[in-house]
C-alpha cells in the first residue's frame, strides 16, 4: 500500500490529524519543492521534514548543531519504529562505519548530521553516493549573523544547493525578524523557495516581567507558590550566577542542576540526560542549554537577567510548555543588566553595522519589560503576527499596570545627568538626587550641584525605575564604554523644555512567599483517578528506565491522560489514543491495557 503523509502520520506518530500549516509544508516537499518554515517551539515543525523524508524515496538528512542530543532525538525515532542513525564526533570510528554502510544500503529512514560533519569531503563524497530524500536544516537562524544564534560551520551550507541541486531542503527555525528571514534565503539559496509563517502564539505560555527588587526572593516565592516539584529551566547570563543559583536552589531543598559551556563535556551531557529523564528537576543555565530540547513538561522558564533580544527571549521562553498545558516565562530585569549587556556588545568584535543592530534588538527587549499594554500583543507584533485583542494571560492583563504622572521627577533626573556631566550611573547619580553624604560626591563636587537632594520624594528603588524606563523609552543611553554612564538624547528636549509630560509605570510591591496563587500546571486529575494515573507513570517510567530513555518518549503526559479519560480495554481502541502508533501499540500496547484493566477493576472499599 502507497504511504501517504496522512497515513504515516496515523500509523507512525499516532496522530489523527495535522496541525496548522504542516499538511501543506509536507505536500509541498514530498512533490519536490524548497521551503522556509518559521513555526513556535513546540507547534511540531519537526514532522515537516519527518514525514517527507519516510514518504520519499530515500534518506532524509537533518543538518543539526545540536550533537548533545542527536542520540536522544534518534532514540525517540526509533521507539516509533523509524530507522534513524546519526553522525557526529562523539561516534567511535566503527560506529562510524556502521552508519555509513547503514546509509549505502538504504537502511536509514533519518540521519542526522552536525555542520561541521557534513562538510568534510569524506561525507559530501557519500551523500554523494546514497540515495537522498531530502536535507532539513535545522536550527536555521544559525546561518544569519543577524540572528540571535549565528554559528559559522552554517554558512558554508550553501554547498547542498550546489552538489545536490535535485534534492529538496528545507530550512526550519522558531525565531526569525524580517531581516534574518532574507538573510536565510540568501545564504541558503532558498530566494525561489515557498515561506511557510505559521502564528507566532503560544497561549498556554504566561507571561510575567517584573523589575528586579530581591531576586533570589522573588524566584523562591514563584517556586513555592506554583511550581513545587515541576520541571523548569532558570536562566543567567553569567556561569558564575549559574553555579551560585544551582548551589542555592539546592539549599532551599530543589532538585537543581547547573549547566554552562565551562563545565565538562561529560557532566553537560549528564546533567542534561537527568533534566530529560527524571520528574521535577530545575536546569539553571546560560544560554547554551536549551535549543532543541523536546521535553514536553517544562511548566516554567524563569530569566533571572535580560536576554539580549526578543528573539532569544522568544526562543528560550518557547521551551517551556510544548505539550500545549499551562506553562509560565517569568522574567527579572534591573537597571545592571542593561548595562553589562551594552558593555559586552561594545566588546564584540562585529562591524559597526552589526553593533548598532545588537543595540536596537536590546532596546527592543527592554521596551518590550517597560510597556503598559498586553506584552503579548507587543511580543507577536515584532515577528509580524497581530493579536486583535489582549490575550488575557500576562501580568500586565491580569493585573493591569498602575502608572504615574512622573513628568516633574524626570526633569530632575535629566536635569542631574546633564549637570554632572553625562559620564556617572544610575547609582551616583541617585545618590546626586537623594543628598547622599559620599566622598565620592564631595569629590567632584556633585555635593554643590542645583539637583542635590531635590529628589528625596522617591527611595532609591523607586528613581532606579525611573532612570530604567528613561532608558527603555529612549531619552537617556547608556554609554558602553563609559562604565555605564547614562547621556541625553534627542528624545528628552521637549519633555525638559515642559513641551511634553511622561507618565511611568510603578513597579509592583514584592510578593509574599505565602500568598497563593494558581498553580502553572495542567489541570489536577480528579481523586477517583489519582490511583490509575499513577500507575500508568510508574509503567511510563519502568519502561523507560529499562531502554535508558527519557519517559516522555515511551508516552507524553497527555497520550496518559487520553488513556485515563477513554480507559480503552483491547489493542484496537488503545489504538485510537492520540499518540499510540503502530510501534508503540506494537511494543507498549498490552502492558498498558493490563495496568487499565487492572487499576479499573480493583474493589472499590465498603464503608
Amino acid at each position: 500500500m502507497e504511504k501517504t503523509p496522512l497515513s504515516v502520520l496515523q500509523q507512525v506518530f499516532g496522530y489523527d490529524a495535522f496541525r496548522g500549516p504542516q499538511e501543506a509544508i509536507i505536500n509541498s516537499l514530498v512533490q519536490g519543492n524548497d521551503a522556509l518554515v518559521l513555526m513556535p517551539t513546540g507547534g511540531g515543525k519537526s514532522l515537516c521534514y519527518q514525514i517527507p523524508a519516510l514518504v520519499r524515496d530515500g534518506t532524509g538528512v537533518v543538518i543539526s548543531p545540536l550533537i548533545a542530543l542527536m542520540q536522544d532525538q534518534v532514540d525517540a525515532l526509533r521507539e516509533l519504529g523509524v530507522r534513524a542513525g546519526f553522525l557526529n564526533s562523539t561516534l567511535s570510528f566503527d560506529a562510524v562505519r556502521q552508519t555509513e554502510a547503514a546509509l549505502l544500503a538504504g537502511e536509514i529512514d533519518l540521519l542526522y548530521i552536525a555542520p561541521e560533519r557534513l562538510l568534510q569531503d569524506r561525507t559530501l563524497a557519500l551523500l554523494s553516493e546514497a540515495r537522498l530524500a531530502l536535507f532539513a536544516i535545522d536550527e536555521a537562524h544559525c546561518v544569519s549573523q543577524w540572528g540571535h544564534d549565528f554559528r559559522s560551520d552554517y554558512l558554508r551550507l550553501n554547498i547542498l544547493q550546489e552538489r545536490f541541486p535535485a534534492i529538496p531542503r528545507i530550512a526550519l527555525t522558531a525565531t526569525a525578524d524580517q531581516r534574518t528571514r532574507l538573510d536565510i534565503q540568501q545564504r541558503l539559496g532558498l530566494t525561489e523557495a515557498e515561506s511557510f509563517v505559521s502564528g507566532f502564539d503560544r497561549p498556554n505560555i504566561q507571561y510575567r516581567i517584573h523589575a528586579k527588587q530581591t531576586p533570589r526572593k522573588q524566584l523562591l516565592a514563584f517556586l513555592k507558590r506554583e511550581a513545587e516539584g515541576q520541571a523548569g529551566i532558570v536562566y543567567c547570563l553569567s556561569r558564575k550566577k549559574v553555579e551560585q543559583t544551582a548551589d542555592w536552589l539546592v539549599q532551599q531543598g530543589f532538585n537543581a542542576l547547573p549547566y554552562h559551556a565551562g563545565l565538562s563535556a561529560e557532566m553537560r551531557q549528564q546533567h542534561q540526560k537527568r533534566f530529560l529523564r527524571e520528574d521535577g528537576v530545575i536546569m539553571v543555565a546560560t544560554i547554551a542549554f536549551g535549543m532543541g530540547i523536546d521535553k514536553p513538561d517544562v511548566r516554567f522558564v524563569v530569566h533571572l537577567d535580560l536576554p539580549k533580544s526578543i528573539e532569544a527571549y522568544y526562543q528560550e521562553t518557547g521551551r517551556a510548555g510544548r505539550d500545549g498545558e499551562p506553562a509560565t516565562a517569568m522574567l527579572l530585569y534591573g537597571f545592571e543588566d542593561v548595562v553589562k549587556l551594552r558593555q559586552m556588545m561594545a566588546q564584540s568584535q562585529g562591524s559597526d553595522e552589526h553593533q548598532r543592530y545588537e543595540q536596537q534588538r536590546l532596546n527592543a527587549m527592554l521596551g518590550l519589560c517597560e510597556i503598559t499594554h498586553c506584552r503579548r500583543q507587543a511580543l507577536l507584533r515584532y515577528f509580524g503576527d497581530e493579536l486583535p485583542e489582549p490575550c488575557g494571560n500576562c501580568d500586565t492583563c491580569l493585573e493591569p499596570v498602575d502608572t504615574w504622572d512622573g513628568t516633574e521627577e524626570v526633569r530632575k533626573a535629566l536635569s542631574c545627568v546633564y549637570r554632572t556631566g553625562q559620564r556617572f550611573g544610575a547609582n551616583h547619580i541617585i545618590d546626586v538626587l537623594r543628598g547622599s553624604d559620599s566622598e565620592k560626591l564631595r569629590r567632584f563636587g556633585h555635593h554643590q550641584l542645583s539637583t542635590y537632594g531635590i529628589g528625596l520624594s522617591l527611595s532609591t528603588t523607586e528613581w532606579r525605575s525611573v532612570l530604567r524606563q528613561l532608558v527603555a523609552n529612549g531619552l537617556l543611553e547608556v554609554d558602553p564604554e563609559g562604565y555605564g554612564g547614562l547621556r541625553l538624547t534627542e528624545l528628552c528636549r521637549p519633555v525638559l523644555k515642559g513641551e511634553k509630560t511622561l507618565h511611568l509605570r510603578r513597579d509592583a510591591r514584592p510578593v509574599k512567599t505565602e500568598t497563593p496563587r494558581r498553580a502553572a500546571a495542567p489541570a489536577a486529575v480528579n481523586e477517583a483517578d489519582q490511583p490509575l494515573w499513577e500507575a500508568l507513570r510508574a509503567l511510563r517510567k519502568q519502561l523507560a528506565d529499562e531502554q535508558g530513555i527519557a519517559p516522555f518518549m515511551v508516552f507524553h503526559d497527555r497520550t496518559l491522560r487520553e488513556m485515563l479519560a477513554n480507559k480503552p480495554r483491547t489493542l484496537d481502541e488503545m489504538a485510537e489514543v492520540s499518540g499510540v502508533g503502530a510501534a508503540k501499540l506494537e511494543h507498549y500496547g498490552e502492558a498498558f491495557l493490563a495496568v487499565l484493566a487492572e487499576t479499573s477493576e480493583a474493589p472499590v472499599p465498603v464503608g
